[in-house]
Order: structure tokens, then sequence, then C-alpha cells
């Protein structure tokens, strides 16, 4: 089972998520929190193989928070889902570890749900995914 940490401090796009995520997802454990401090909290005492990350979160960024969370759990896969386009934020994400940038004002859920099937194959086969990258995200 797919373990999946939903990042994100606006709770009804959350519930979006959650929402869509379930319906293609069904068996898909989801876990939500609001704030970075939150989701490194969730993570100590929850492990989970996939994380979907704001950038604009109360306290800590969302930016800070991935870098965090891939120095202590490196095998943890982060998927940048922000409002910012900015391409300050996306080379933060390169180098701090996120595997995907997603934008939400312009991405399409057949993307994340690529996403998802091809980090689930890896998983399966034991290794780690190589289409991560480039699903939705650093053109």
């Amino acid at each position: 089972m797919l373990r999946t940490l939903i990042v994100e401090d606006y709770i009804p796009f959350r519930k979006v998520i959650k929402s869509e995520l379930l319906s293609q997802f069904p068996s898909m454990e989801l876990i939500e929190a609001g704030s970075g401090e939150e989701a490194l909290e969730t993570i100590g005492s929850h492990p989970v193989d996939l994380v979907f990350m704001d950038i604009r979160l109360p306290g800590q960024s969302g930016l800070k928070v991935t870098k965090t969370i891939k120095t202590n759990y490196p095998d943890i896969t982060i998927a940048i889902l922000t409002a910012s386009a900015s391409p300050e934020h996306k080379e933060a994400a390169i180098r701090y570890g996120a595997s995907c940038y997603i934008c939400k004002d312009s991405f399409k859920w057949e993307e994340i749900f690529t996403f998802i099937r091809c980090f689930q194959e890896a998983k399966l086969n034991g290794r780690k995914p190589s289409c991560i990258r480039f699903a939705g995200g650093f053109q």
C-alpha cells in the first residue's frame, strides 16, 4: 500500500487532492498536514512513501521542509504542488531533492495520476523511479 502525505494549508484544496487521489487509487493511505512542522512530526511517527508539498505554508516554507525531509529520509519521494511558477522556487526544489514540480494553476490530474503510477511500478519492482523527474515537472 502506498502511504502518501499531503502538505497543504488551504483545507478546501487539500480535500480536493485527497478526493481525486482516492478516486484513482482507493487503496492509497492518505495522511494530511497543514504546516511544515506538522508534516515533519507526521513523518517522524508515520513513515510515508510519497509527499505532495505546497511551498507557501505557515511557519517553515515547503522548500525548507523538503530539504529537511530529504536529508533525514532520502527514500521519500517529494512532489512540489504549488501556485508558485517562480524559476527560483523550481531551482530550489531541484537542489533540495524534490522529484517533481507541479504548478496548481496549470496541471492536469492525469499528470499526477501518471506520476503516481510510475512511482508505484518502480516501488513494486524494487527500483528508484526514473520517470518521476519528468512527470509534470522540471522543463
